[in-house]
Parts: C-alpha cells; sequence; structure tokens
C-alpha cells in the first residue's frame, strides 16, 4: 500500500526535477551572452602570450584599426576602426593552463555588443592565419 502512494510522488518529483533541469539548459544553451562569448573567445596552443599580443596587433592592423591602447601586463589591446562606421575592439589574452592561451575579442558598435558573428571569425581566421605564418617564421 505504502509503495502505490510513494510512487506516483517520486514520479512527480522526477518529472519535476527533469523539467527544471531542462529549463535551465535551455537558459544556459540559448542564452545571448553565452552564445556571444562563444563567437567571441578561442583557444590557441601557444603558450607565448607576448607573441600572441603582438599578433593581435599586427591582425587588427591588417583588418583596418587603429591601435588605441595596448598592455602587456594586463594582456589586452584596444582598437578602432574608422572605415565608414566606428568599430571599436578589445582583445584580451590569457593563460589557459600551461600549454594554451584564450583570446578573447569584444567588438562594439555605438557602445553596443556587435552581436553578428561575420567580424568575430574574420578576425579569428585572420589570426589564426597569423599565428601559423609566425609559427613557421614566414613572414
Amino acid at each position: 500500500m505504502i509503495n502505490r502512494l510513494l510512487l506516483p510522488a517520486i514520479a512527480v518529483t522526477l518529472s519535476m526535477l527533469v523539467g527544471c533541469a531542462s529549463q535551465n539548459s535551455h537558459v544556459l544553451a540559448g542564452g545571448s551572452q553565452v552564445e556571444l562569448r562563444s563567437m567571441q573567445t578561442r583557444a590557441f596552443d601557444t603558450s607565448n602570450k607576448e607573441l600572441m599580443l603582438r599578433t593581435v596587433i599586427a591582425t587588427l592592423q591588417d583588418l583596418g584599426f587603429i591601435i588605441d591602447k595596448a598592455d602587456s601586463d594586463i594582456g589586452t589591446v584596444t582598437a578602432t576602426k574608422l572605415s565608414g562606421y566606428q568599430i571599436r575592439m578589445t582583445v584580451t589574452v590569457r593563460a589557459r593552463g600551461e600549454t594554451q592561451l584564450l583570446v578573447r575579442a569584444n567588438a562594439m558598435y555605438n557602445l553596443k555588443a556587435i552581436e553578428d558573428p561575420q567580424p568575430y571569425q574574420d578576425f579569428f581566421n585572420s589570426l589564426s592565419k597569423a599565428i601559423f605564418l609566425t609559427a613557421h617564421d614566414v613572414d
């Protein structure tokens, strides 16, 4: 008799827990901030922060940005692109473990984060090519 009463209560409790778990994962998976951060961040298999910062600066310049500020101690580079519209990009480089660096690019237009993935893809594609060329001593 107790088992008959306990079984529905357990089923209801489990269904509520599953519902909460799926709602939380949906919020995280569909959250615009999480999606934006995933577009903005890449990991690179190098631990040479100084070389990465120099490559970030060169990549930004190749893409038509003017370097406003660079700080190797903090690991940030801020640049502005003025061709037709003003885009400000801040790139942060930080260690991820002992063998990788995380590079995060934050692009803004009129003080609003750019949510279109294209500028981030363009930056990271160019940066990946520059890192490859630098690693193989190609100028």
